[in-house]
């Protein structure tokens, strides 16, 4: 990485995560974290990604024994201080170590999470011009590493997405098949994991949570919302 790349992502990283200290906080004040964390069924807990740890927190509350994947040492080292229960690796989840992939098998856990609440610029290859279809881009592809990683761990049971999106209210129930369809095609393709249109929810994001300047940004009759999927291990 060169020089005025780095700095790029110094900047980045640290505008990233004062701002999800105060939003993340926001979410969490709102209850959102715990909604998420409910949804979680197993006891031991892959999270891929903490950012300033509110998620951590959360399922920590919950009981659930925690590893947290986390490729920046910054996001980590704020989760640690807020949750030291939890455990903490380094590491990308597309470009994985081995050494990384043998303590993630040693912890043996039951479900793996993916709550894809933000991530800086920088790191998801943004460009002021092109956010939209980067940030499309990356959950993708990191949507796609998650489930070929827990496909790999024959403990996982379960896979838990979560992404910020906007929908239509009154077509929610539509919306819950097409995300179902959505993740089943792309980001299951393959693998020993299913899904179906019950296991998708979709919470409202609270005014408090939304700034007034997204809210201007919104489709005629959207709402921002939470899209939650749980995915279910395919037992031959």
């Amino acid at each position: 990485m060169s020089e005025a790349a780095a700095g790029d992502l110094r900047g980045s990283l640290q505008e990233f995560l004062g701002y999800w200290q105060e939003e993340g906080a926001r979410y969490a004040r709102q209850g959102d974290y715990t909604w998420m964390a409910a949804q979680v069924r197993g006891q031991r807990v892959l999270e891929i990604g903490c950012g300033p740890g509110f998620a951590t927190a959360a399922l920590a509350a919950a009981g659930k024994d925690v590893l947290v994947l986390e490729s920046l040492p910054e996001c980590s080292a704020q989760a640690q201080a807020l949750v030291p229960s939890a455990l903490f690796l380094n590491g990308d989840v597309c470009a994985l170590s081995a050494t990384v992939e043998a303590a993630i098998v040693d912890f043996s856990p039951a479900v793996v999470v993916c709550w894809l609440m933000g991530a800086p610029s920088a790191v998801i290859g943004a460009q002021p011009e092109a956010t939209g279809r980067a940030v499309v881009a990356y959950r993708e592809k990191v949507h796609r590493a998650v489930a070929e990683l827990a496909a790999r761990l024959p403990s996982v049971q379960q896979l838990h997405f979560v992404d910020r999106t906007v929908l239509h209210w009154q077509a929610k129930e539509t919306g819950r098949s097409v995300l179902a369809r959505y993740h089943q095609e792309k980001t299951l393709a393959d693998l020993p994991f299913a899904t179906r249109a019950s296991l998708a929810l979709y919470r409202k994001l609270a005014a408090a949570v939304v700034p007034e300047t997204r809210k201007t940004m919104l489709p005629p009759g959207s709402v921002p919302v939470l899209a939650s999927l749980l995915a279910e291990r395919i037992t031959p």
